[in-house]
This record gives structure tokens, C-alpha cells and sequence, in this order.
């Protein structure tokens, strides 16, 4: 069953997202250097997604256990842009017990719904380069490529 995550689910969701940070510095521990007290923090800030009516907050669950998850937030675009605000999907992880059942791709797409709700006519998301599994559900949810993410280190270079 999907659903709109109430404040009492936290607790089960934050061992998919410790195992979501895991397995994202698996990929590259450069970009994905999280801070020792990664999952405290999230805690935090999903308890403030709970009750911020501007997020979108959804879990997939099965027999009382939550199996998956999709954080996103409404986010300002600079004024540069026709487009004040967009949706932002920061994460989708569902537990590996349960992957290859449609449970992201139902998730993304009530996401994107939840998103038209609240006015917003542009959604976004980022993944990691390792993640082809993932840009290809996207892809079949309707996103398209627009931006590459790029990174460089800076420690060494001279000013």
C-alpha cells in the first residue's frame, strides 16, 4: 500500500535511508561524503516534511513494515526562470527484498501527482552515476535528461 508518511513512520524509514546513504557512498564517496550523524539529521529534517504541506512525503508498506520511500520538497527557481518554484524528488529507495515489483515507479508517479496538486509544473531529480537502474525508471516515469552534475576537488589547488 502507498501513502502519505505520517510523523510515526520516521522510525522504519530510517534504515532505508541509512542504507540509501550507504549504498549511494558505495558509488562515489567524494560526492556522497555524508556526516557521521547523516541519519540523526534526516530524522530531523523528514519530521519537518511531515507536517510541511509543501512536501511531498510517501512510503509504500507491507503487512506494517515500510518498505520504500520518496522525500521531495517544493523548491524556488531563481528569477531568471518563468517557472517561481519546482518540485525537487531528493531520494526514492526501496528495500532490495522488494525492488522489480513497481513499487518506485508507483511511488514516483504519485509523487509527480501530489506535485501538479500543489501547482508545481516542473519536477526534478538527480542520481548518481552509478545508478542506471534508477535513470531508467525515471526515464519510463517520463523524465528526461537536462543537466549533468559535474564535480571537481578543489584541496590542492593553488589560489
Amino acid at each position: 500500500m502507498l501513502r502519505e508518511a505520517k510523523t510515526e513512520d520516521i522510525p522504519q524509514v530510517l534504515p532505508l535511508v541509512k542504507a540509501m546513504c550507504d549504498l549511494h557512498k558505495s558509488w562515489d564517496p567524494v560526492r556522497f561524503n555524508f556526516k557521521d550523524d547523516v541519519v540523526e539529521r534526516y530524522r530531523g529534517w523528514l519530521t519537518e516534511r511531515s507536517t510541511d504541506p509543501r512536501s511531498v512525503f510517501l512510503v509504500a508498506e507491507r503487512n506494517g513494515k515500510i518498505i520504500a520511500y520518496l522525500i521531495g520538497t517544493v523548491e524556488p527557481e531563481i528569477p531568471i526562470y518563468w517557472q517561481p518554484e519546482c518540485g525537487e524528488i531528493h531520494d526514492v529507495f526501496v528495500d532490495p527484498a522488494y525492488r522489480n515489483e513497481g513499487i518506485a515507479r508507483q511511488l514516483v508517479s504519485m509523487s509527480v501527482e501530489k506535485f501538479a496538486e500543489l501547482g508545481v509544473t516542473q519536477v526534478r531529480l538527480t542520481t548518481a552515476t552509478g545508478n542506471e537502474s534508477a535513470r531508467e525508471l525515471f526515464k519510463s516515469c517520463g523524465f528526461r535528461v537536462s543537466t549533468v552534475e559535474m564535480l571537481v576537488e578543489t584541496e590542492g589547488v593553488k589560489a
